[in-house]
């Protein structure tokens, strides 16, 4: 079928509003018109020259309702409403383990960008061409969500409440799911325990909520922007730190958690920040990276000695199925109103969000097509 998607061609060029060929879905896919998709940092990742990937679709922030289904789906039908995942086989061990973005099949240590940071199946095809029939890559994070419509494997979709406005929803497939992931199930956060984030965007507005919901003792955030750090105060915590460059983080967290925080979420990827976070913890405590890490990170020789542990995490090791309908309902109680990060922008005006995002001027764009 013809569709409207937001194709990027040139690496440091705009996206631009296409009219592009979808195929039909294949045995075991399902084609969904997307309702509304999140613009993430992590779409910028299709700009890197050096991944070769363009031209492409992406976005990976999907959620809409199930038009057609392909041969031998059986668990989503035609009207579901459904929140897209990424891929993930399903079968192996970690999988199998309730631990599906560390899958490990294919074998190597580049499983998940095989799977979802390449544009295409695993199998090197797409199911997109252009009006010159031109093939387009449109399987980032097997979704390329930026479109009216998209196929994806059955397996990968979240069947979701109807009731709730489905348009908001799709950030819960990424940004939302990896901060409250982080808190609920990567780093565990205990009643009464001190918890800090280092970046109050929307993963770590999200970990401020969730770490709320835990029953964190104290929830400090850290950020650059007064705004966002305004924000995170009505959100849930109950300290904030200005990280302008005369902050010492380390000991303005420290002393918000009296002696240091229990578990720490780094969204930033900077290594200065990185080094303060590890500084910030107390002894035996966990600091969780989100973030793809802009370089190397000195860890001083007692840093780690005393018991700290410092660990990545992918999606809040979370699966979508459990979480994203938790958080759903932690919405609907009033718990986690994660549509306060939400910002909406016509999918004609992706480049306006992509600059807001930039500017920080806005939390979560959310694209409408």
């Amino acid at each position: 079928m013809r569709i409207k998607a937001a194709v990027l061609r040139e690496h440091d060029g705009p996206f631009r509003i296409e009219d592009v060929e979808l195929a039909d879905p294949l045995p075991g896919e399902v084609r969904v018109a997307i309702a509304g998709v999140g613009l993430c940092h992590t779409d910028e990742v299709v700009r890197l020259p050096a991944l070769g990937l363009l031209p492409l679709i992406a976005g990976h922030e999907g959620a809409g309702v199930v038009d057609a289904v392909g041969p031998g789906v059986t668990d989503v039908r035609v009207g579901d409403h459904v929140v897209l995942a990424p891929d993930s086989c399903g079968d192996c061990v970690n999988c199998q383990a309730a631990h599906p973005a560390y899958c490990t099949v294919p074998a190597g240590p580049n499983t998940f960008a095989l799977r979802n940071m390449t544009g295409r199946r695993l199998d090197g095809t797409t199911s997109v061409h252009d009006a010159d029939g031109g093939e387009v890559a449109a399987r980032w994070f097997q979704q390329s969500s930026f479109a009216s419509h998209t196929v994806v494997a059955a397996r990968n979709v979240v069947v979701v409440d109807p009731e709730v406005p489905v348009e908001l929803l799709g950030p819960l497939g990424c940004s939302v799911l990896t901060g409250a992931g982080s808190v609920f199930n990567a780093l565990n956060v205990q009643p009464g325990t001190g918890f800090a984030v280092f970046g109050a965007g929307a993963v770590g507005l999200s970990a401020v909520m969730a770490a709320q919901v835990a029953g964190a003792g104290t929830i400090v955030a850290v950020d650059r922007l007064p705004q966002r750090l305004e924000l995170a105060k009505e959100l849930g915590a109950t300290h904030v730190v200005l990280a302008d460059e005369d902050t010492d983080l380390a000991a303005e967290v420290v002393a918000a958690t009296g002696g240091g925080a229990q578990s720490i979420v780094d969204t930033t990827g900077s290594p200065r920040v990185i080094s303060a976070a590890i500084a910030s913890l107390r002894l035996t405590g966990v600091l969780g990276l989100v973030a793809f890490q802009q370089g190397d990170v000195a860890i001083g020789p007692t840093d780690l000695a005393a018991g700290r542990t410092v660990t990545g995490i992918v999606l809040g090791d979370a699966v979508h199925r459990e979480l994203v309908p938790r958080l759903i309902e932690l919405r609907r109680q009033g718990r986690f109103p994660f549509d306060r990060l939400i910002t909406k922008y016509p999918l004609a005006d992706i480049n306006d969000a992509e600059q807001a995002v930039q500017a920080g001027t806005v939390v979560k764009p959310v694209l409408l097509p």
